[in-house]
């Protein structure tokens, strides 16, 4: 696992069809070090704060190596931090790393929180009508990390899975469970008795569960 860039970014105006909404989806990578609290990193802001940020939102990562695939399947470069991720880092694929797991960020300590949600902004910032779907379709999600320990974080720190957690859910199995409208129960409830996992995917399987 290697930290290739961190990117921050404030609320700025962003074109969505016919008019313009606010966003936080647009990102620059620093060179800087940063501090990282519970919060976030500093410098960076969210403009729907029902739907981003938050304690368990505080950092969004994404992997490298989905990169490659974007540039050929929009047939264009892209920058840094397309997706609006917080991380741009190597070896944290989907596949690979689980709920719950946890993290050396420098001088702070993370936890994978949840799989991120592609929406409409993801879609807009590249003027890509079907992007958000095809993220989720792909499974190329990236997801969020919540903060155990604050601390300084900058381009050279180093990146370091410390623990990997006992039901090893993949980010992956997260999501195919979630876009699933006909998971079994028993995937719903696996889900749910993941105590690490993020209230606002809870909520939602719990009305799944309850119907």
């Amino acid at each position: 696992m290697k930290l290739i860039s961190l990117n921050i970014g404030k609320p700025a105006e962003l074109p969505y069809k016919k008019k313009t909404v606010l966003s936080g989806i647009k990102k620059r990578s620093v060179q800087t070090p940063l501090y990282l609290s519970k919060t976030g990193f500093e410098g960076d802001g969210q403009a729907d704060l029902i739907h981003h940020g938050g304690e368990d939102k505080a950092v969004c990562v994404y992997a490298l190596e989905h990169y490659a695939y974007w540039k050929e399947t929009l047939n264009r470069a892209l920058p840094s931090a397309a997706f609006g991720e917080n991380v741009t880092a190597a070896g944290v694929l989907e596949t690979d790393v689980h709920i719950g797991d946890v993290f050396q960020l420098g001088e702070a300590v993370v936890q994978i929180s949840q799989p991120r949600q592609p929406c409409f902004k993801l879609a807009a910032l590249h003027h890509e009508p079907k992007l958000a779907l095809l993220a989720e379709e792909t499974g190329y999600t990236g997801f969020y990390f919540r903060v155990l320990t604050e601390g300084t974080v900058d381009i050279t720190s180093e990146l370091k899975r410390t623990e990997i957690h006992p039901a090893k859910i993949t980010i992956s199995k997260a999501n195919n469970i979630m876009n699933n409208k006909n998971a079994d129960q028993e995937d719903l409830h696996m889900l749910l008795q993941l105590e690490e996992l993020a209230e606002s995917w809870k909520k939602p399987l719990r009305i799944r569960v309850q119907k």
